[in-house]
């Protein structure tokens, strides 16, 4: 080895590790964004050949705006008139209409005074929880890594409890209290709906404890958003006990970038404060355009979304799969690993896209199939779903 590469990285040797431990991934290119696509049939390519159309639950399209037209007409206007780039970050000249247009239609639709929109959800967690600088944060077990990591970054003291458990949370925060010092700056954090186990947060009882120790709440909406009207926050009536609601444009809303709605003080913090915000070219105008159509259009297809969800739930259930969750994520657990990958495998067959979902994504033993049906899919889309799921019991016995 010659001295240059003396303290190198052995990056074939990482590979080689995450292949042996079945944990290596590779992009997957779909033809288009929506309840149906084509998917390259050899993903390594430079110009990947695109196969047969298959039926796509592994998105989070939930309402199926990705392919909306209206949606799309909204971001080329904004590309013509605005531009298809901000072209500098939004405190030098990347500050255009479309950003405060849909900041105000955010701001409403979150019930708050203000919103400010970020380049994704994954950095406005980060630059959101660093800019806060809090002394101690109190974090769900199964909160996205973007929280995880924005914990970390803040150099805050990190207490984990257990996933969608405030008696836990109560505990940890009574614990705390015997040894904290003065004036410390708590922040409870989590996500409403998590995304893996398709379950929502208590925030009613979260709110509660927070409240009683003085702590701040921050939810990140980022698979409510567009789903239910306000979010779980507005939903559930929380708007005034959660001082920080955070969101994403790319999911439900078939955009991208990600948001944070607040009081005015929060906002302006946020916009001095947020690195990620502050540092970072600001959100394509397009994408702006796209999502605030898209929230305009969101209520249109909410019940059509339901309809489908609750089909496929019920179909599930009858064939005897053990479906958690109580929103419009189904996660079907299968157990083991290779169970997992097996049932992948057959329903990719049967024209199903619906990747394993294993550790360490998910924890030992509750390798699963993560189903997001779309308010696009038909009757017959659902219906074929369930079809392949009962043929792969009857060829594999995985039940």
């Amino acid at each position: 080895m010659s001295l240059q590469h003396a303290h190198g990285f052995d990056l074939e040797a990482r590979l080689r590790e995450r292949e042996r431990q079945g944990l290596r991934r590779s992009l997957d290119p779909v033809e288009e964004v929506a309840g149906r696509a084509r998917v390259a049939e050899d993903p390594n390519g430079d110009a990947p050949a695109f196969g047969e159309e298959r039926l796509v639950f592994a998105a989070n399209n939930y309402l199926g705006l990705a392919g909306d037209e209206r949606v799309a007409a909204a971001a080329a206007k904004a590309a013509r008139e605005i531009g298809t780039g901000a072209g500098a970050s939004r405190l030098v000249v990347g500050d255009t209409p479309a950003h405060r247009s849909l900041e105000r239609r955010l701001a409403a639709e979150k019930d708050a005074e203000r919103a400010l929109a970020f380049s994704s959800g994954y950095a406005a967690n980060v630059g959101t929880i660093t800019a806060l600088d809090p002394d101690v944060i109190f974090s769900d077990e199964l909160n996205h890594a973007s929280i995880v990591d924005g914990a970390r970054l803040s150099g805050a003291a990190i207490e984990v409890y257990d996933h969608c458990d405030a008696s836990a949370l109560a505990d940890a925060m009574a614990d705390r209290a015997e040894t904290a010092a003065p004036g410390e700056s708590w922040l409870v954090v989590t996500d409403s709906v998590f995304s893996m186990d398709g379950d929502v947060a208590p925030l009613e009882t979260i709110c509660d404890v927070a409240d009683e120790y003085g702590a701040w709440t921050m939810v990140d909406e980022a698979h409510a958003t567009g789903v239910y009207e306000g979010g779980i926050v507005g939903k559930r009536g929380l708007t005034d006990r959660v001082d920080v609601q955070l969101g994403t444009l790319s999911k439900a809303l078939g955009a991208q970038g990600g948001f944070v709605a607040g009081d005015e003080t929060l906002i302006e913090h946020l916009l001095n404060a947020a690195r990620s915000f502050v540092f970072s070219t600001g959100l394509a105008p397009p994408a702006a355009a796209a999502a605030e159509r898209a929230l305009e259009l969101a209520s249109e297809r909410r019940d059509a979304l339901k309809t489908n969800v609750e089909r496929l739930r019920e179909g599930l259930d009858a064939l005897g799969y053990e479906v958690w969750g109580d929103t419009h994520i189904l996660p079907v657990v299968v157990g083991d690993r290779d169970d997992a990958l097996a049932l992948d495998e057959r329903l990719r067959e049967a024209g199903i896209v619906a990747p394993a979902i294993r550790p360490p994504t998910v924890p030992e033993g509750t390798s699963r199939i993560r189903l997001a049906p779309q308010a696009t899919h038909t009757t017959a889309d659902i219906d074929r779903c369930l079809a392949a799921f009962e043929a792969a019991d009857e060829e594999a016995g995985l039940l």
